[in-house]
């Protein structure tokens, strides 16, 4: 079997470090594997920041390799310090059980389910870090640790540096995560852990783990962090994070934010984020020379993994009809609802922006207004004190409320 997992990891830019390449390439061609990536469940949905290391595992499925999808209902009571900087909110445990199961179902339509070698593992690591003995973990499994390690990992040495508080629980997290990878060989035979580059000190610990108390093998892989051309982190924009799950943000959303991608970051993230042929993709990026046409086949494609063709259709469709057309009411647009009888009294349209999350505050609602920034049905308001009210209410009982050229809603009257 040729090594093809990592010939495509490497030319889609996803391969970032390993612990041992060439042993690695030899089990791969080998025979199929199985592989894991741990994942957060601090909220119901992954956001899109967590999309590089899913279409990993989509990229195993696709060579016979088998994912282990590790949520991680124990160490999500502790909170990994990796990339942080400060100590996380303590979830309760019955809110990260309701967590798991929103991020299963997001898993479940991402990864294919059918084919029984290559179907994803579902696992939740408190199944054995909830058992845990301190003393005996202490014992087993502690030892193998030196303090003086662990100072040197970035998750600890960047929060230390910058004398911020890093907790004795948080402290531990590298140490838990260590023992999932060995857990996760002795049930499953899980020989590769996969996750981002800020997870190489954590990974490492884990492949040495396994070799101190099983005497074997075991490799780690890492993918670059992904940060946007402006040098924000992948997944967050100016409205919140930019989550998977649709009831948290909607198709049309999540079409717009690939749509929107800069120059600099569009041509990358087509190999990042869609699952065309490496080689036909490349060639179709090289030969377009309108970046807009790239952007749109991105927002399809990116679009179509997550909620399907006829979404990302409906979506570029009704972008089509608002921006190219102007003056649409595209079905695809946001929707909020307001009650008749506020509109009936009336609401300030600062206040109607706000409220609608269209800016973090007020004052902000209010400069963007200045600045010819807001449009109520397509016509600029430039009066703060305006009152939108019952007049304002359009056809089948929207108000549409645009916020620049990109940023529209549609608000139901109920």
């Amino acid at each position: 079997m040729k090594n093809t997992f990592l010939s495509e990891m490497n030319s889609r830019g996803f391969l970032n470090q390993c612990t041992d390449l060439e042993g690695l390439k030899k089990i791969l061609n080998h025979k199929p594997i199985k592989a894991y990536i741990g994942f957060d469940t601090t909220a119901p949905s992954l956001h899109v920041g967590s999309l590089m290391q899913i279409m990993i595992l989509r990229l195993l499925q696709k060579y016979g390799h088998q994912p282990i999808v590790l949520l991680g209902g124990g160490t999500t009571l502790i909170g990994d310090p990796s990339g942080k900087d400060s100590t996380r909110k303590i979830l309760k445990e019955k809110e990260i059980k309701n967590n798991i199961k929103s991020i299963k179902k997001i898993f479940e339509k991402l990864l294919k389910t059918k084919n029984k070698k290559t179907k994803p593992i579902f696992v939740n690591n408190y199944d054995w870090l909830g058992k845990l003995k301190y003393i005996d973990f202490l014992r087993d499994v502690g030892k193998h640790f030196t303090i003086n390690k662990m100072l040197t990992f970035d998750s600890v040495k960047l929060r230390l540096d910058r004398e911020q508080s890093l907790s004795y629980t948080e402290f531990n997290y590298m140490i838990l995560q260590a023992y999932d990878f060995y857990q996760l060989l002795k049930k499953y035979d899980c020989v590769l852990q996969l996750g981002g580059s800020d997870q190489w000190g954590n990974i490492v610990n884990g492949v040495e783990l396994i070799r101190r108390i099983l005497q074997k093998n075991a490799f780690g892989l890492t993918t670059p962090l992904i940060t946007l051309s402006s040098g924000v982190k992948m997944g967050k924009t100016e409205k919140g994070a930019v989550w998977l799950d649709k009831k948290m943000f909607t198709p049309y959303d999540y079409w717009q934010f690939w749509r929107n991608t800069s120059d600099e970051d569009v041509k990358k993230f087509l190999k990042y984020f869609t699952d065309d042929d490496i080689d036909s993709l490349t060639k179709q990026i090289e030969n377009e020379k309108d970046i807009n046409k790239l952007k749109i086949l991105l927002a399809n494609k990116a679009t179509t993994i997550l909620h399907g063709s006829k979404a990302a259709s409906d979506s570029a469709e009704t972008a089509k009809e608002t921006f190219v057309r102007g003056g649409g009411l595209g079905k695809n647009i946001p929707e909020r609802k307001i009650e008749k009888k506020i509109i009936i009294q009336g609401i300030n349209i600062i206040e109607l922006i706000f409220q609608n999350n269209l800016a973090q505050s007020k004052s902000e609602a209010r400069r963007i207004l200045k600045n010819n920034g807001v449009k109520l049905n397509d016509i600029t308001v430039n009066d703060e004190k305006k009152i939108v009210n019952i007049e304002d209410v359009q056809e089948k009982n929207f108000i549409k409320l645009s916020i620049g050229k990109k940023n529209h809603i549609k608000v139901k009257v109920i």
